[in-house]
């Protein structure tokens, strides 16, 4: 579940006062699947983002998206950087199951664009360089992302980003409700493709096995967002068209739709969007 931290009307009242030591202020943001509250942690005295689920959700969508809190949970909460959302706490409580983690205050960079707002080529440098020390620590502590796209990166004070929604995340750790599936390319639930079509790596599109090279892809893709004012392929007949010039075409340069963008910048773009895992930054 991908909630902005602040952008529920401020009326907004909880329907829950308090998930284990943590007492709910108000609520966030609410989905199809749950909402987010702003929470307050008496014990160490700050406020925190409270994910909980819906009350409506069927026991095998809330056993399915139960796994997915978990897998968050204890991928995110292995993680300690500055560009990393913190997970404070998760748990399950007279029926309620919570996340506990930072409270951000921003926006997500998904909805950001949606507004039109546009970055300078040094500004995306900066953000790049943040996120892509965020990703390299955590490969390094064995987490792979695998849905790195602008809705999972919450910009705060000073153009800050955080990596978000560690649910589908492959970590030494994660819970899978189909025994032998934990590391392959599927949702938990079904069998359909892991991640978001357009910023997908070529071989999350065509079901291979991935490492921790798909998500250079996937900031390489927001990267030539960023940049260019749009996204690397925009298929006009659905997902598997899209998927297959994921797989199989090149995008235009940055630099060739947009002269002003530096080449050194377009360059790293298309080395980080390589159809080859292998020629990606390692």
């Amino acid at each position: 579940m991908n909630l902005s931290h602040a952008t529920a009307p401020e009326a907004a009242l909880p329907t829950i006062v308090r998930v284990g030591r943590f007492y709910i202020t108000r609520e966030l943001g609410r989905g199809a699947i749950g909402a987010v509250y702003l929470g307050h942690d008496p014990v160490i005295d700050r406020p925190v983002a409270i994910k909980t689920f819906s009350s409506s959700l069927s026991a095998a969508e809330k056993k399915q998206y139960e796994s997915q809190f978990i897998n968050e949970a204890r991928a995110a909460g292995r993680l300690s950087h500055p560009n990393i959302v913190t997970i404070y706490d998760a748990s399950s409580e007279g029926g309620t199951t919570y996340i506990v983690m930072e409270y951000l205050q921003g926006q997500e960079l998904s909805k950001l664009l949606e507004q039109g707002k546009r970055f300078p080529p040094d500004e995306v440098a900066s953000i790049i360089w943040k996120l892509a020390d965020a990703l390299d620590y955590a490969h390094k502590n064995d987490v792979v992302h695998r849905d790195i796209k602008p809705a999972n990166i919450f910009m705060v004070a000073d153009s800050q980003p955080k990596v978000v929604d560690f649910g589908i995340a492959r970590s030494p750790n994660r819970v899978s409700e189909k025994p032998g599936y934990g590391d392959q390319p599927y949702t938990l639930s079904d069998n359909n493709l892991l991640g978001t079509p357009n910023y997908m790596s070529p071989e999350q599109a065509t079901g291979r096995a991935v490492d921790s090279r798909t998500d250079i892809y996937s900031l390489g893709a927001v990267m030539y967002e960023l940049l260019v004012g749009r996204k690397p392929f925009c298929a006009q007949s659905g997902s598997e068209t899209l998927l297959e010039m994921i797989a199989y075409k090149a995008p235009p340069a940055p630099h060739e739709i947009t002269p002003e963008i530096p080449m050194a910048l377009s360059q790293i773009v298309m080395r980080a969007m390589s159809k080859r895992p292998e020629k990606r930054y390692q």
